[in-house]
């Protein structure tokens, strides 16, 4: 018997003494009058066992099958559902084995299967959320996740994840390299399915950020990257986040996808960039986008439409300048372009050309605003003039030099008497003259 059942048969004894009446033993039970009188004659006939549930002990008749039991444990056992937590193995068993088991009772069989271990509750240092914004389109984080998304089937993929702050909306796609032409399609993408947002919230990585140079000697303003300037002509702005967590709706996107995502693709068998791209479309962005996303607080849409003068192949590419030469020719990759007479007008020689190198991989160069005919003009072969075949004859030595010769003679020349042994000489026996 437990204490609120001990709590209770005091109560109903105190109202079988009539020390309080039913309607007080109703009050202080919260129960109405009627159950109470029932339970003051169940009293009289069991005694105390009238406040204990009549089934406790006995078998529930919502308790699963064995046969179902067994037959979900065997599922779950396979490879590739290893790893599943309750929610998700549920939704599969519905969904492909025809199986409905509730979460909850499917999390108590998987605990005594041993196929999944509760994690222990860990105390989390209070963080004070920021709230979200108010319309959907008014900022959208933006980031990639670098993780083993095919468990080593195929070739290494990234996921760049676009979500809406307002109301988590995903917007997602697998590459094969984080590259600056990568998230320009990315851009692109969802530019043509959403329309323009006010601004995209990113980290600083070196793609929307130049490093800054703090030892330079002119602290000049760094110039934007070509996914900064792209988001200038395009006018969406960008707010760059200082740490992690202040990105953290997106961060934790990134953990159910590492969870759901990858087990997903297992079971699906993707082992190619194109057929992990089809599973995202079709199956896990529009679960998405109906279970995790949330209602706006305001139901306007503040996505802008592309203008008639928004230009996505000009602005999302990689663009650079060149100095126009007299001769109305260009450098650009180790190339040498020529613009075509027809273009030529006056002003050129020596202004500034704008290249831009398209994601198709094709080039477009324009002169303020009118781009320009180009042609690539054929390297001139070099003329090697031929080398002087080689003399074999031997040469004749050179005559020595008289400096030469005078060292060779001051080498050659016998030495005279010693210092030490000069001094030893007996003067006195001696001539004035030494022989």
């Amino acid at each position: 018997m437990t204490q609120r059942e001990r709590d209770r048969l005091v109560v109903l004894k105190k109202a079988q003494k009539k020390h309080i009446t039913q309607r007080q033993a109703a009050e202080e039970l919260k129960m109405s009058e009627r159950q109470v009188r029932r339970l003051l004659g169940k009293l009289k006939e069991v005694g105390d066992r009238a406040v204990v549930h009549g089934l406790r002990g006995r078998r529930s008749n919502r308790r699963l099958e064995e046969k179902l039991r067994e037959k979900a444990v065997q599922i779950l056992s396979e490879e590739v559902y290893r790893g599943f937590g309750p929610t998700l193995a549920s939704e599969y068993l519905a969904s492909k084995h025809k199986l409905r088991i509730g979460r909850e009772a499917l999390r108590q069989l998987m605990l005594q299967a041993g196929l999944w271990r509760q994690r222990p509750a860990s105390q989390v240092e209070m963080h004070q959320w920021r709230a979200r914004r108010s319309s959907r389109g008014e900022l959208v984080q933006w980031d990639t996740s670098e993780h083993d998304w095919l468990e080593g089937r195929g070739e290494k993929l990234y996921l760049i994840h676009m979500i809406d702050d307002a109301t988590s909306e995903l917007t997602a796609r697998f590459v094969r390299h984080d590259s600056t032409e990568e998230n320009m399609r990315m851009v692109w993408h969802y530019l043509e399915r959403h329309g323009r947002p006010e601004e995209f919230y990113t980290d600083k990585a070196s793609i929307f950020q130049t490093a800054p140079q703090k030892n330079h000697p002119y602290r000049e303003e760094s110039p934007p990257t070509q996914i900064g300037r792209a988001l200038m002509e395009l006018g969406i702005g960008w707010v760059a986040a200082h740490s992690p967590q202040a990105k953290g709706r997106i961060e934790r996107s990134f953990l159910t996808a590492q969870d759901r995502l990858v087990k997903g693709l297992r079971v699906a068998g993707v082992r190619t960039l194109e057929v992990a791209n089809e599973y995202l479309e079709q199956h896990f962005m529009p679960w998405w986008n109906q279970h995790p996303v949330v209602r706006a607080a305001i139901a306007s849409d503040a996505h802008r439409p592309l203008d008639a003068f928004h230009d996505l192949a000009a602005s999302l590419s990689r663009v650079e300048v060149r100095q126009i030469a007299n001769d109305h020719t260009f450098r650009f990759q180790s190339r040498l372009y020529q613009i075509a007479a027809e273009h030529v007008r006056a002003g050129l020689r020596g202004a500034a050309l704008r290249v831009e190198m398209r994601l198709d991989g094709s080039i477009a160069v324009r002169f303020q605003k009118q781009y320009l005919v180009f042609q690539e003009c054929q390297p001139q072969p070099k003329v090697v003039a031929p080398s002087p075949a080689p003399d074999r004859r031997r040469k004749a030595p050179p005559a020595p030099s008289p400096a030469w010769r005078q060292g060779q003679d001051g080498i050659a020349r016998r030495p005279g008497m010693p210092v030490w042994k000069a001094a030893e000489i007996d003067r006195t026996r001696t001539t004035d003259v030494l022989e």
